[in-house]
């Protein structure tokens, strides 16, 4: 993998040890990053993802050592050390080094540190793509720290994806503690019933996503209908379409629901036409 990251005012290659064992990213978890794309020489809503990686560090008590332009402009600057129209993801993150004095399990504010990872990583292409029906949870709020998009959540999403894989599946349906649906593992989710577009209202178990509310917003310009809403799994198994939208792989089709297989439908094609219309300015 070709990656570079902005580390302590400059840019270094390969994988840079940056985390000690005393380190209290390493042991109480305190790390929070985002996710931005750069492809074809544009990059999506990299501001907004800027900004959320600064409320996420907030959100776990740390103090974010750069403001949410200054972030945008290192990113920049990791893009332009590739080949123009590199596929490229790029990770800012925080962390806290040290705890405080007293309760050591919290971060010290003050001992708040940035790196950001810029590295190729091609977009998927549309194909294949199965879920399935996870026997993991999405936390509640008062449970997890899931207003922020912090790395000590990923876990559950890893066993998430393990018990899919098992399966033969390639990704699973999350659950809420409600017995909602929540999103995918590793993504947002939606449905389309008669033509309309549905996804899982956001009630504090998951990130709302930058990409999802870009999508929702490109539908609803172009006619759709878009309903931010509580979504049961018998509702999924029904769809006439489903889709996901992520950071990743931005919108992609979902051809098979347990044992159900689908085709990527109207609603899904004009949700990857219209993204990537407004992503090239088009």
């Amino acid at each position: 993998m070709d990656a570079i990251h902005y580390l302590n005012g400059e840019w270094v290659k390969g994988n840079p040890p940056i985390l000690g064992p005393m380190t209290h990213a390493t042991w109480m978890a305190s790390v929070v990053f985002d996710g931005g794309r750069a492809f074809d020489g544009v990059t999506p809503d990299l501001d907004l993802h800027c900004d959320r990686v600064v409320d996420s560090a907030h959100a776990f008590g740390m103090s974010p050592i750069l403001s949410s332009g200054e972030i945008l402009e290192i990113a920049q600057d990791g893009i332009a050390r590739f080949p123009a129209g590199t596929a490229l993801y790029i990770r800012p993150m925080f962390w806290a080094e040290d705890g405080a004095d007293k309760f050591f399990v919290m971060p010290d504010p003050q001992s708040t540190r940035f790196c950001c990872s810029v590295h190729e990583a091609p977009l998927p292409e549309p194909g294949p793509f199965s879920i399935c029906l996870s026997s993991y949870r999405r936390p509640p709020p008062t449970m997890a720290p899931t207003d922020a998009k912090a790395s000590c959540l990923y876990p559950n999403s890893g066993r998430a994806l393990m018990e899919a894989s098992k399966r033969g599946f390639d990704n699973a349906v999350v659950l809420d503690s409600n017995d909602n649906v929540a999103e995918l593992a590793t993504a947002n989710i939606w449905i389309a019933k008669d033509g309309a577009a549905h996804t899982p209202i956001p009630n504090g178990t998951f990130l709302s996503g930058i990409t999802l509310r870009r999508v929702g917003k490109l539908l609803r310009k172009a006619g759709i209908a878009v309903h931010e809403r509580s979504i049961t799994w018998d509702e999924v198994m029904a769809a006439d379409e489903v889709f996901t939208t992520g950071n990743y792989a931005k919108v992609l089709p979902i051809t098979r629901v347990e044992d159900r297989d689908l085709q990527p439908g109207p609603v899904y094609a004009k949700a990857r036409e219209r993204y990537f219309d407004w992503a090239h300015g088009r």
